[in-house]
């Protein structure tokens, strides 16, 4: 039997990237659903002892005897997310995170990413692809995936903290899932990325008839259907996260996190429904990183996991996105329940929209072709 050693495989820039359709909303939230699904079944791996890793990060001292090793600065990350993921997907990829606050000086984005796709048999590359988009649609569209299940179908006001790429992306997943809404509620820090979100929104979605910039989260909250808060800031000090008082809410309302954030009593109570995007993957973090987690990693999840370990909240009131997907946990029961979803972000949805994207780039011949070697020079 004669041996094919040849290995191809593609690269795609971010325009081609935006040519296989990595900006289609709609389908993104899609391929996210069909992803939860395989997650509540077990079909997937991702990195850790319980398989459940959001990845493996470089982290910096504060104080170090070598001048050009990098500080630990806001938003600095250098890390690796692995994951497999099952079902029709049958891939496996890694997206390499590179960020850093300080990169907007220089007119970057806080992050610069990169994913492989691989084959699942030989780990061959399929793909080596710009994932700056990859990132931020996969991110975005896992509250559009809860809005789907626990949004209420009325859903009309979005109030978003934060207008930059997270929240776009979060406003056009809440618009793919919620097709009547069509007011916002926004709060950012600078003039110049609100007047940039205003001007997406008027250009992206004519059914936006109001967009009222606010001046504190409180009004922001009142009386929004959808709420996320997607802004980026320091880390370490909960009482510097922005607030969500249970005062502010009105009956129905659903909450989607990707962002740091404080809970007050009524919001930590039982009587609001408190649902994860993967438990597994916040007992992970829990167990990696230092105590109180959420001193680490912002998020409510992380609150809820400190709560846990302290006596104050019974595992039991935890929820997973992925059997609410598959029906073995109720979607949303009544139009007064107030839902929070936490929103952590794993590697396997970005194998996930990676896999489909790169399938459509295949169909429509998009990429750069690039040999790896037509024979291995050591095997």
């Amino acid at each position: 039997m004669s041996e094919n050693t040849k290995i191809d495989f593609i690269y795609l820039s971010e325009p081609d990237m935006i040519k296989a359709g990595v900006t289609d909303m709609p389908a993104c939230v899609d391929t996210m659903e069909e992803m939860f699904a395989l997650l509540h079944k077990g079909d997937y791996r991702m990195a850790g002892p319980n398989s459940d890793s959001h990845g493996a990060m470089i982290t910096f001292p504060k104080e170090s005897p070598f001048p050009t090793m990098p500080k630990p600065t806001a938003d600095r990350r250098l890390m690796a997310m692995p994951a497999y993921l099952g079902g029709d997907f049958q891939t496996c990829g890694v997206k390499w995170y590179g960020s850093n606050i300080a990169n907007r000086e220089k007119g970057l984005p806080r992050s610069i990413l990169m994913m492989i796709l691989s084959d699942i048999d030989t780990g061959a590359p399929l793909a080596y692809m710009s994932a700056n988009l990859l990132s931020a649609y996969r991110t975005g569209a896992i509250p559009g995936v809860g809005a789907r299940h626990l949004a209420r179908k009325d859903s009309k006001v979005i109030g978003l903290l934060g207008p930059g790429v997270m929240g776009k992306t979060t406003v056009a997943s809440f618009i793919a899932a919620c097709p009547e809404i069509d007011t916002i509620k926004v709060k950012g820090r600078g003039q110049k990325s609100l007047d940039n979100f205003i001007a997406w929104v008027k250009e992206s979605y004519p059914q936006i008839t109001t967009l009222q910039v606010v001046d504190t989260v409180e009004e922001l909250v009142r009386d929004s259907d959808l709420i996320s808060y997607c802004n980026s800031g320091e880390v370490g000090d909960p009482t510097t996260y922005p607030m969500v008082k249970r005062e502010w809410l009105k009956p129905g309302a659903y909450l989607a996190m990707p962002a740091s954030c404080s809970l007050d009593d009524g919001m930590s109570g039982p009587d609001v429904r408190k649902v994860m995007d993967s438990i597994g993957l916040y007992e992970a973090w829990y167990e990696e990183v230092p105590k109180p987690s959420h001193h680490v990693i912002p998020l409510v999840g992380m609150r809820f996991m400190d709560m846990i370990a302290e006596g104050q909240m019974d595992k039991a009131e935890l929820e997973d996105l992925g059997a609410i997907i598959c029906g073995d946990t109720p979607a949303r029961q009544n139009d007064d329940e107030i839902i929070i979803m936490s929103v952590g972000g794993m590697p396997v949805e970005d194998v996930a929209w990676a896999t489909k994207i790169y399938r459509n780039a295949l169909e429509k011949g998009i990429g750069i072709k690039l040999n790896l070697w037509e024979t291995p020079a050591l095997r």
